[in-house]
């Protein structure tokens, strides 16, 4: 008997538990709050492979109206993801100022970041040959530059593979307004592995396991009253 008033008591307990909880907790109706962002989440996807002149990387609003004569200072310098160096050389600033004098969406530091990625579809689709990729990135004399070395490359029954590890800086090393155009020149500081085969796939240039730091100089150019954001690749050269 004395079992049956202990597992009473027991339920008693617990009801009352139960009632206490719902009375703190309350009940979910369907109009709570949603919970903060997961912080493991995934970033936004990268820009476009073509640099855009309104791509700011976040760290520069538009100029949303007041003096349209009020050009907003470039930013200097940056330390992007990785580590990646960004900068607007001095030789560069003048330049900078005056694109941005007529295209206030064009921030520089957010332009690196976009000219990253078109160094890296540029000679990804380069290795592979892919000249529908590259066609829509690069200018008409460009294009067939690279066009006519990628015909020489599938003549010779020579294979490229490039390996692109990584980015050490991206700097603004030049920049000017002729006209209507903005001309910018980024000075690419990237490690690379770079290898040449022949048709029976032996090595003729490259090291497979050798890792090369290689400096670019690309400049693109963009026509400021066009409505296309997006930049070409119109002249590359080594440094060094």
């Amino acid at each position: 008997m004395g079992n049956n008033y202990d597992i009473i008591l027991i339920g008693l307990v617990a009801v009352f538990l139960i009632l206490r909880l719902r009375s703190v907790l309350g009940k979910r109706t369907g109009n709570e709050r949603p919970p903060a962002r997961d912080p493991f989440t995934p970033p936004a996807p990268p820009p476009s492979a073509a640099p855009r002149g309104g791509d700011r990387g976040g760290d520069a609003p538009a100029n949303q109206g007041g003096n349209d004569n009020v050009v907003p200072r470039p930013s200097l310098a940056t330390s992007g993801p990785g580590g990646i160096r960004a900068t607007v050389l001095p030789p560069a600033t003048t330049g900078v100022a005056a694109i941005r004098a007529v295209d206030s969406g064009f921030e520089p530091i957010g332009f690196t970041g976009g000219a990253r990625a078109a160094f890296t579809a540029i000679v990804e689709a380069f290795a592979k040959g892919d000249t529908a990729a590259l066609r829509p990135l690069l200018d008409g004399p460009t294009f067939a530059s690279f066009e006519a070395a990628i015909r020489g490359r599938v003549e010779r029954r020579e294979k490229a593979e490039t390996t692109l590890i990584g980015f050490e800086a991206s700097d603004i090393s030049s920049a000017e307004l002729q006209g209507t155009n903005a001309i910018v020149t980024v000075r690419f500081v990237s490690e690379q592995i770079n290898v040449l085969r022949n048709a029976e796939s032996q090595i003729i240039d490259g090291n497979p396991n050798e890792v090369q730091k290689v400096i670019d100089l690309w400049t693109f150019r963009r026509d400021t009253k066009s409505s296309d954001p997006n930049w070409l690749l119109v002249k590359t050269e080594s440094e060094g």
